[in-house]
């Protein structure tokens, strides 16, 4: 039976500038779906990010009554951690209920915002054919490495070269090709649905 288990976690506080911060959260994806480039995923997403991704839904599927997102609330505080976690858990059943629907699932956006970094301009350029990367390029390319387009070659090829066996750090991202240690997720076991 197929499954497809969403967390959203470990909220962080990012600095934009020196005036401004905003949280982002870690979305882990575990599947069997047939759906699913990628098996296993973790990027890291912000809230509007979430907005423009309903936005985009919502206009692709105008007859599908989308799930609401947690309110835009003015008194949010990225201090308290009870409005942290109760927008988390908002996103978190905003996912699950996207997740369970047929046609939101064969939207390239969704696969783009939950298993690649690339940003909303990026997401939108890649499914409307304007990148030299298809969306299975930037999913199977860039999704393990946590990375945002583009990455060069060289950049990787001189990263390997420059290892020192010796060093935790740089030894760990040459490691195994699981998604789970390429993106620093730990792996959770799948609850079937």
């Amino acid at each position: 039976q197929e499954f497809v288990t969403v967390l959203v976690r470990d909220p962080r506080t990012q600095k934009e500038d020196s005036w401004h911060s905003y949280i982002d959260y870690e979305i882990f994806i575990h599947t069997n779906s047939m759906c699913f480039t990628r098996k296993t995923s973790c990027v890291r997403r912000r809230f509007r990010e979430f907005v423009w991704l309903r936005q985009r839904l919502q206009s692709n599927a105008v007859l599908i009554q989308l799930p609401e997102l947690p309110s835009k609330t003015p008194f949010f505080n990225m201090n308290n951690p009870h409005h942290v976690n109760h927008r988390r858990q908002g996103l978190q059943e905003f996912l699950e209920k996207i997740l369970q629907d047929a046609l939101l699932l064969s939207d390239s956006r969704l696969h783009l915002f939950l298993q690649t970094q690339l940003s909303p301009e990026d997401m939108e350029a890649c499914v409307s054919g304007q990148t030299k990367y298809s969306v299975a390029d930037a999913i199977h390319k860039f999704a393990s490495l946590n990375r945002r387009f583009p990455i060069e070659e060289e950049e990787r090829e001189k990263g390997k070269n420059d290892v020192d066996s010796d060093s935790e750090s740089s030894s760990s991202r040459l490691g195994p090709s699981d998604d789970s240690i390429a993106c620093g997720c730990k792996a959770s076991p799948a609850s079937e649905e």
